[in-house]
């Protein structure tokens, strides 16, 4: 097992709709690692030829061996807690870990809203049940353990934050903008108080646009 690589940046490539390969070369040797393009955003911002190091997960199948990249240990931890549920594979997996930050996703699993998981493209809200259903005590006692902190979450409830979640989004805002959005806002203890989706609507959107 391969726990993680440390080299330059040799080439990118872009295979598939979503999918990010990254060439990490070690030792005059090129390593093929599917990354996120969240995390290959990090790595663009460092400076040219400076050694990455990428914790990596290794697939075998019958027809090939697959490398996952991962900027974190406890990202690359929650991956393989992810492909331990039913019916999420690694791609699945992967495209969770991109569209919100690893805190906003363990908070989702956490606070069981599946809601927010069943918006990644491949869950379907059966699927996010189930993550939900199978992590949540899992992920509680991992994140102690982890050391990862998350505020609580202090999102409406119900119907409201449904309202709440569907007109962010149509505004073209993103899951993980949403969550800490309303994370932040829910601080507040008159509107933590309240039911009416309007002024969650306008506190976040207040939020988002400092």
């Amino acid at each position: 097992m391969i726990s993680y690589l440390k080299g330059t940046v040799a080439a990118i490539h872009k295979p598939a709709a979503g999918r990010v390969i990254l060439t990490l070369e070690v030792n005059q040797i090129g390593y093929d690692l599917q990354i996120t393009p969240r995390l290959l955003q990090a790595l663009s911002a460092q400076a040219a030829n400076e050694p990455v190091q990428i914790f990596t997960h290794q697939q075998v199948r019958d027809d090939q061996i697959v490398l996952f990249g991962f900027g974190s240990v406890a990202e690359r931890d929650l991956f393989r807690q992810l492909t331990s549920v039913s019916g999420v594979g690694p791609q699945i997996a992967m495209a969770l870990l991109d569209g919100m930050s690893l805190s906003d996703v363990i908070q989702a699993i956490v606070s069981g809203n599946t809601r927010m998981l069943s918006r990644t493209p491949g869950i379907g809200a059966k699927t996010a049940e189930r993550i939900a259903l199978e992590l949540k005590n899992k992920l509680v006692e991992w994140r102690q353990q982890s050391g990862i902190t998350t505020t609580p979450d202090a999102s409406p409830a119900g119907t409201v934050q449904e309202e709440v979640e569907i007109t962010l989004m149509a505004l073209g805002y993103s899951n993980s903008e949403i969550i800490q959005a309303l994370r932040a806002v829910g601080q507040q203890t008159a509107l933590a108080k309240t039911d009416n989706a309007e002024d969650w609507i306008r506190e976040a959107i207040a939020w988002l646009s400092r």
